[in-house]
């Protein structure tokens, strides 16, 4: 019934699909770029960031170009389904985002950095779409793993939104949530780094061409 409405709406828990135990495809061990493991655990010293920005094939490619990264990976977050597959993530009836697992390096690139980025590369206050993309699965999201990203998450909002209404934009509407309780699922293997086997592939990301400003120092306002 979701399909058939207007405006995208988010399935409640019991609507949601019921998923399974365990994933119905294999991921695939490397990044076919990086060259490391796409699934953890990952060697000590490294992070972990989670980032929804629209679809995953375009937002991953944002990331792994990033020098300090060392492993990205596409999958589905945020919502209710064990084990999503895309169909049924692209069905509205998972209540997940498509998100990028970002595993980095915080002695080269911190996460004020890739938060900056993150908020560039998309637009954030779009709702259930991004551009032509429309769907609960687009939505704008960061999904943080400790007090300190959380931090520096919500700062970089409030610093986002005074340059974005400063430029006549809207409110943004990105959820910023722990990561605890809403697992990553990883994506089919066709997803994973889609755009470095499909370089002529869609890519449907793009930023309001509004700067963000780094880090979490106070806003003036």
């Amino acid at each position: 019934m979701f399909l058939n409405r207007r405006t995208p709406e988010l399935p409640t828990p019991e609507q949601a699909l019921r998923g399974r135990p365990v994933p119905e495809f294999t991921v695939p061990s490397r990044h076919t770029v990086l060259g490391n493991p796409l699934v953890g655990p990952y060697p000590e010293g490294l992070e972990v960031a989670d980032f929804a920005l629209g679809c995953f094939w375009g937002a991953e490619r944002k990331f792994w170009q990033t020098e300090g990264v060392w492993t990205t990976l596409v999958g589905y977050q945020g919502g209710y389904t064990e084990n999503p597959t895309y169909d049924e993530a692209c069905s509205g009836l998972t209540g997940h985002t498509e998100a990028v697992r970002v595993v980095f390096d915080p002695a080269v690139v911190s996460y004020e950095e890739l938060l900056k980025l993150f908020w560039e590369s998309h637009n954030p206050t779009q709702g259930f779409r991004q551009g032509n993309d429309v769907g609960t699965q687009y939505r704008s999201a960061v999904y943080t793993h400790s007090p300190a990203q959380a931090a520096a998450a919500d700062a970089s909002r409030e610093a986002y939104q005074k340059v974005l209404t400063a430029s006549g934009h809207k409110e943004i509407t990105t959820e910023i949530l722990p990561a605890e309780g809403r697992p990553f699922w990883p994506a089919e293997a066709y997803h994973q780094q889609y755009l470095d086997k499909n370089p002529g592939g869609y890519c449907g990301i793009g930023g309001t061409g509004v700067s963000c400003p780094i880090g979490v120092a106070p806003v003036e306002g």
